[in-house]
């Protein structure tokens, strides 16, 4: 019977006890979502609709331009130096986005960075609400993963598995330290920073000002935006199969954003994420 006991009260398994205990309080304390955002104030702000392009546009042809520059300019070289050279650059380039997202930012909403989440008062605060955050969405996320690992198998065959993400089998498939270091740098402290500025900080926000401009309230502009968001989001990842739970983190991150006003709460959210995956990685 202990034995039997031990098999089920596994850490797995508490986290999703408790996750479904969090996110059945927050349906009955909201009546299902419909008062959640009631308090949510829309973020005011001159940005045109184009303006979150901007920073993509940064970022995808400058990354890639630096990736096949960098790749003839070096030549050959040992396949794990290659993609370790690939996500110096994956990094260096966020960060320049970064900084082009912080610019664009400052110059578009009425309260500079405070306006737009950034407001280091919040760090605390939002450090100690990702947690519980991302642990009442945690069971939907693996619900995700089962009904995607299922409907594939019952398309594609029983042999059917959703594939790692392709930072997470770099992790696997090379040994070399200074590889996993810059892996987990990358997608623990700067990707997040990165995705949330520009997901939840720039996009969302423009679709929120844009529903709420043209009054157009199929139901909540704040849940609409957060849905737009979530699905902009998940389709910026290129395995389809990871879309489902990427549009259920998306609605997280995007509640945490438009229910706190600050980007730090998403950000701690995205970071806690990325850091169990790799960590859940590194150990199997």
């Amino acid at each position: 019977m202990l034995k039997l006991l031990a098999d089920y009260i596994t850490l797995e398994n508490l986290a999703c006890l408790a996750g479904v205990l969090l996110f059945g309080s927050w349906l009955l304390r909201t009546s299902f979502g419909r008062y959640a955002l009631a308090d949510s104030a829309p973020r005011r702000n001159n940005m045109p609709f184009y303006l979150p392009f901007v920073p993509l546009f940064v970022w995808l042809v400058g990354v890639s331009l630096a990736v096949v520059i960098m790749g003839k300019l070096l030549g050959d070289l040992p396949a794990w130096q290659r993609d370790f050279l690939d996500n110096l650059i994956l990094g260096i380039g966020a960060v320049v986005t970064i900084a082009v997202m912080i610019f664009l930012a400052r110059a578009s909403f009425a309260r500079r960075l405070k306006g737009f989440g950034l407001n280091v008062r919040r760090v605390p605060k939002d450090f100690l609400a990702a947690p519980a955050l991302l642990l009442s969405v945690w069971p939907l996320l693996l619900v995700a993963i089962l009904l995607t690992t299922f409907f594939g198998q019952l398309i594609w065959g029983r042999q059917y598995q959703i594939e790692q993400h392709a930072q997470l089998e770099l992790i696997t498939t090379y040994p070399q330290w200074p590889l996993r270091i810059l892996i987990i740098i990358v997608a623990v402290v700067i990707a997040p920073v990165l995705e949330e500025m520009l997901f939840r900080g720039l996009f969302q926000t423009m679709v929120r000002s844009f529903l709420e401009g043209a009054r157009l309230r199929v139901f909540d502009p704040a849940w609409q935006a957060i849905a737009i968001s979530s699905i902009v989001f998940a389709m910026a990842h290129q395995d389809a199969a990871h879309w489902p739970a990427l549009l259920i983190l998306g609605a997280c991150l995007g509640y945490a954003y438009e229910k706190s006003g600050s980007l730090f709460r998403p950000i701690f959210i995205h970071a806690l994420f990325n850091g169990i995956t790799i960590l859940a990685v590194l150990y199997q």
